[in-house]
């Protein structure tokens, strides 16, 4: 396992949702067994390091992001000597573990929050965000919770209101507080020592709250701020309605996060990645999240979760991020456990969904900064339609039918074709239906099929670490006759051009008379050529040259 400071400059994430990934106890829930018996598939695509989502102990009400302990496995999962062993094995493949830490909100059943509630003394009373009713009973503002009403919940033996951002069980600690800091980190600790190599960190900018409490202003029509979970739609959840200016992103929170990068760098070669939704101000919170050196190693966006599929709108996301956050690093990604897998987010009658899987592993890999594959991706897999009855994630229950959930993207990964649950499990259930339609994407159908989307994954994974440029190289854009993707990569070794085609009608491209192509590189799966500096594209298709 490499030591490098710098790994994560450029790297390839692989997230595991690990409920969903493989069932070794007959529960029909994954576990970290399960993970263990598949890190060969894992380290065969040619990835740098795992994301686990949270195995912590947990209440489950929001499936593991809500954490009843902070320093143990939750049965269902498995024991800590079972991550132990993953975090062993994995490091022995070459492999990184990212481990989810969400210490934005609890569970209600967690010791701190259960002492927090018993009274307005004792040592904890201050851990939580607490607040009197208005004169006449009602919140203390005008918060909302991102699952659906208000933000406050009233607790009968306090005769308060607390906070929560999520859940009513997900209650939000109160980073105002040194103590309740200082606790955190320890937990952060506890990991560090165990051989955790860094921390996906979960809603980061929604630790610190404004001490006032002021009331957010109503989000301006001339603007888009757009729903935190990646849904663009304020008619369909009325979090999207305000500007949330008060219940996140507080100057407050770069102390705890200077403090946290302090904590790293006592260990050797560890990392973070920051999840940041903002709205309109993510590119804003994330520069001063990550410039200088001494906050998070990076962090990403929603920015490439979303609906839009264009040259225009890439372009504007990336140059938008490397003019506005100077030294800091990115994190992109397509698909996580949040959103509608990428594959359906974007196709259009007449596409080839394999194709179009292959192309965006192209797309993302030419990217400058770090990536994050979310597992099925690599299959292809697209979202799954889960009926009404089989719903188990709250935020889909809450506001469906115009909006489904996460439970989509979030099914059981599918290996073997003909067996039950495609091998996942050999439980009579499973927590969620394994969809039909992703049997024939199983891992055993595609291992030995040549230009196979798993096949193509690890061919331009591949690609992408045999090419320095790739990995941590600048990136310019370049003007072309065509709205399509140019630029160019380079380090003072290499220099590459790359071309990409979103249209899904043929391009041709005149490249600037001061771009001379030595070598035409065999970009996986594409079939873009060039002559006299003219390149031609397929639709969804891409060029690479060496200059």
């Amino acid at each position: 396992m490499t030591q490098s400071h710098d790994w994560w400059r450029g790297c390839v994430i692989y997230q595991v949702y690990p409920r969903s990934y493989q069932d070794t106890s007959g529960d029909g829930i994954g576990d970290i067994r399960g993970i263990i018996g598949r890190l060969d598939h894992i380290a065969s695509l040619g990835v740098d390091a795992i994301w686990l989502s949270p195995f912590f102990k947990s209440p489950m009400a929001d499936f593991g992001y809500d954490v009843s302990d902070y320093c143990d496995v939750d049965p269902m999962f498995g024991t800590l000597s079972d991550l132990d062993e993953l975090i062993a094995l994995a490091h022995a493949k070459g492999l990184k573990i990212i481990i989810d830490q969400v210490i934005s909100h609890s569970s209600d059943q967690h010791a701190w929050f259960k002492e927090s509630r018993s009274s307005r003394d004792n040592p904890k009373a201050d851990w939580y965000i607490w607040a009197d009713p208005k004169p006449d009973g009602t919140a203390p503002n005008n918060w909302l919770s991102i699952f659906g009403g208000p933000a406050w919940e009233w607790d009968t033996v306090r005769r308060q209101y607390y906070m929560h951002n999520f859940l009513a069980s997900q209650p939000d600690l109160n980073f105002h507080n040194a103590d309740l800091q200082n606790a955190i980190l320890d937990t952060v600790r506890f990991w560090l020592d165990r051989g955790v190599d860094g921390f996906r960190l979960d809603t980061v900018n929604f630790y610190v709250h404004d001490k006032q409490l002021r009331d957010n202003p109503p989000l301006s029509l001339s603007t888009e701020d757009g729903n935190f979970m990646g849904v663009d739609a304020p008619d369909t959840n009325p979090y999207g309605f305000q500007d949330h200016l008060y219940d996140k992103s507080q100057p407050e929170n770069i102390m705890f996060l200077q403090r946290l990068r302090a904590l790293l760098n006592e260990y050797e070669g560890r990392t973070t990645v920051g999840e940041v939704g903002d709205g309109r101000r993510s590119l804003k919170t994330v520069a001063a999240y990550t410039n200088g050196g001494d906050k998070l190693h990076m962090a990403y966006t929603f920015d490439m979760l979303g609906a839009e599929f264009s040259a225009e709108h890439f372009r504007r996301s990336i140059s938008n991020f490397q003019s506005g956050v100077q030294d800091g690093w990115v994190c992109w990604a397509f698909s996580n456990h949040d959103v509608e897998r990428h594959v359906s987010r974007w196709m259009q009658e007449g596409d080839d969904a394999e194709h179009l899987a292959r192309f965006a592993i192209t797309l993302l890999s030419s990217f400058r900064g770090s990536i994050c594959l979310y597992q099925g991706e690599e299959l292809g897999l697209e979202e799954a339609d889960i009926a009404f009855e089989d719903l188990v994630d709250p935020y889909g229950i809450r506001f469906w039918p115009a909006y489904k959930g996460r439970d989509g993207c979030r099914t059981p990964m599918v290996w073997e074709k003909d067996m039950a649950h495609a091998g996942f499990s050999d439980a009579p259930h499973t927590w969620l239906p394994v969809p039909e339609s992703h049997f024939r994407h199983a891992v055993d159908q595609q291992e030995k099929v040549y230009g196979s989307v798993l096949n193509y994954y690890r061919t331009m994974l591949a690609f992408r670490k045999s090419h320095p440029a790739l990995i941590d190289g600048d990136m310019v854009f370049i003007e072309t006759n065509k709205d399509v993707l140019a630029f160019i990569r380079e380090t003072p070794e290499q220099r590459l051009v790359i071309v990409l085609n979103l249209h899904r009608e043929p391009q041709s491209v005149i490249l600037p008379e001061n771009l001379a192509v030595r070598e035409v590189l065999d970009l996986p799966g594409c079939a873009g050529g060039i002559h006299d500096g003219v390149v031609s594209l397929r639709g969804l298709d891409g060029f690479c040259g060496l200059l």
